[in-house]
């Protein structure tokens, strides 16, 4: 018994200096972060802040590494294909639980090749006009939209995105047809509804609610479950007539698969400690969007859920891209 317990206390005695060893030696030098959208986009406009803030508690910076382009899978084959050593991260919209379900050919498995990490925002889509579009409520967007089928169209961040797969949603429950103008990235989609180069759009607050506060476009419905605190006059979609419209983005981090989980939870536990901060919460509720944290498996739990939802979308909606 003597023995036993001597063997079982050199057994966690080594663990636990093993996982120590992996605090302590992680990270020695600058940190990659994927970005698969253009500078100015919402992941870049959430993860920022919380990544200037990590500095401190890790000790090295955490760099963005721009690789916009072919409907986010530029940046995530790169990602894929990184070292799993916890020096190159991806960084993630809702989007990535989607291309999946929705291209024909992937150079990579979202489950098999990604580690989830932490989840570090949630907020809604915001559905928002042109001022041109007269349309002042989703009822009457949906009567323009029957009217003159195929007339009116909405711009999103790529084939496959969130917001792209917001507006076939929309489509969908309302029996609309609403032609999808794809662009590279929420912020230039965002740009063309301002500029009246589209009609409308499904977008994040992080990029759009400057610009309604300056009249540029027009907010008809938030897409969650509950109003948004800072548009407290803008209607839920269920609100608005759609009761089957339920959708909402998150803004994550995932590691190639293979990385140790020592260095995941080391991640995991600066990140959450960042997330709980005053600061970070005030900037983030100027974004429109909640501190999200927890778990990797938490975060691994809701990223297969929503690829599950959105697949059953997708095939609806006949969703593909070659």
């Amino acid at each position: 018994m003597i023995n036993t317990l001597v063997i079982s206390g050199g057994v966690a005695a080594a663990l636990l200096a093993g996982a120590a060893f992996a605090q302590t030696a992680y990270p020695t030098k600058p940190i990659r972060v994927i970005n698969p959208f253009p500078p100015g986009g919402s992941i870049d406009v959430v993860a920022r802040p919380v990544f200037d803030r990590l500095r401190g508690p890790l000790g090295q910076p955490l760099v963005m590494d721009f690789r916009p382009g072919g409907g986010t899978l530029i940046g995530a084959s790169l990602a894929a294909k990184s070292p799993p050593d916890g020096y190159t991260l991806y960084a993630a919209a809702g989007q990535h639980a989607i291309i999946q379900s929705v291209y024909r050919k992937l150079p990579f498995d979202v489950v098999r090749d990604f580690a989830a990490v932490v989840n570090l925002a949630t907020g809604p889509y915001l559905l928002v006009v042109h001022p041109s579009v007269p349309a002042k409520n989703v009822k009457a967007l949906l009567a323009l939209a029957k009217a003159s089928p195929g007339k009116l169209n909405f711009s999103s961040a790529g084939a496959g995105s969130g917001f792209h797969m917001a507006g076939e949603l929309l489509k969908l429950i309302s029996n609309t047809n609403i032609a999808h103008i794809p662009y590279n990235g929420g912020a230039p989609a965002a740009v063309a509804v301002l500029s009246g180069e589209v009609d409308m759009t499904f977008g994040s607050p992080a990029v759009l609610l400057p610009h309604l506060k300056s009249g540029r476009a027009r907010a008809l419905a938030v897409s969650t479950l509950q109003r948004f605190a800072p548009l407290p006059e803008v209607p839920t979609m269920r609100e608005a007539g759609l009761p089957g419209f339920e959708a909402a983005s998150w803004y994550g981090l995932f590691a190639p698969a293979g990385t140790a989980r020592e260095i995941i939870d080391r991640l995991v536990g600066d990140i959450n400690t960042v997330l709980k901060s005053a600061e970070i919460k005030q900037v983030f509720e100027r974004l429109g969007l909640e501190p999200a944290g927890g778990t990797a498996d938490d975060f691994r739990t809701q990223f297969l859920n929503d690829i599950e939802r959105w697949a059953k979308v997708a095939k609806a909606a006949n969703v593909r891209v070659d």
